[in-house]
């Protein structure tokens, strides 16, 4: 594999990696960053911010944030009084599941808005990250090499709806053909977002593993704080952040117009929580 580029690494810690995560879920949400650590749950005005990431789609209807002590709920000032009854009524743990879920939707579907969005995100640990060995050789990727990769096969790694946030990834080769890729997205100053993906037929080999836990350093060594998102359904996806030395930080629960929703079931389900 290539040598590092460019940039500076910084010292992180664990506990920095952390507290990064929760300043930009704070300007995402409208809140401080101390509102993930307060005892009781915090319910605020969304609002639009310039350093958000840049595939939120601000001010939200309805967001649930939880680091696992509380929740900061971001909403509408309209649906207010709905969230702040529901996150008060169940354990945190709970509003992000059904049965109790169905409460919320229940009564935001009387305002023509449902659930729709829901994920866990993932930080590195620092205990835990290190570059795994591959058996195929990587190759260190910049923008422009990703310009003939914007095909299906691709889609976790990279997103065609915003190429200019693309800007590193690492790819494994099985001779002049790239089996496995896995790219990060500049999402806000201070984060980047890795997807990955691997060919069918080269999977359950360690390839997406060895290719994230080494973006992640690479990640580190520019001075950034990687990050991954999964669905907790989605099992393969979890434990492959897991071996790469990835642990969950924090989760949210995004509710959207109905049409927003029945568009998207029209057009069936799409990875797009990128």
């Amino acid at each position: 594999m290539e040598g590092k580029g460019g940039g500076s690494a910084v010292n992180f810690t664990n506990e920095r990696i952390l507290h990064i995560a929760m300043e930009q879920s704070a300007v995402d949400a409208a809140c401080r960053a101390a509102d993930f650590l307060r005892p009781e749950n915090v319910v605020v005005q969304s609002a639009a911010h310039p350093g958000a990431r840049k595939y939120l789609s601000l001010p939200f209807d309805c967001q649930l944030i939880s680091y696992g002590g509380n929740i900061v709920a971001s909403v509408n000032e309209k649906y207010r009084a709905v969230v702040t009854d529901y996150v008060n009524r169940f354990p945190v743990e709970h509003c992000f599941e059904t049965p109790n879920l169905h409460v919320l939707n229940d009564e935001l579907q009387k305002e023509n808005l449902r659930v729709c969005f829901m994920a866990e995100y993932f930080l590195p640990d620092l205990r835990f990250l290190r570059p795994l060995p591959c058996p195929y050789p990587v190759k260190l990727l910049r923008q422009p090499d990703f310009a003939a990769l914007y095909t299906p096969q691709w889609s976790n790694a990279l997103c065609e709806q915003r190429k200019e946030l693309d800007v590193l990834g690492l790819g494994a080769y099985d001779g002049e053909e790239l089996i496995g890729l896995a790219a990060c997205s500049a999402d806000c100053e201070g984060m980047w977002q890795i997807g990955v993906d691997v060919l069918p037929g080269y999977r359950r080999q360690g390839v997406a593993s060895a290719l994230t836990s080494r973006l992640a350093a690479e990640i580190l060594a520019r001075g950034k704080v990687p990050f991954y998102c999964a669905a907790w359904s989605n099992i393969r996806s979890v434990l492959g952040a897991v071996k790469s030395g990835f642990r969950p930080a924090w989760v949210e629960m995004t509710a959207k117009p109905a049409a927003f929703v029945a568009e998207m079931n029209g057009k069936g389900q799409e990875e797009i929580i990128r």
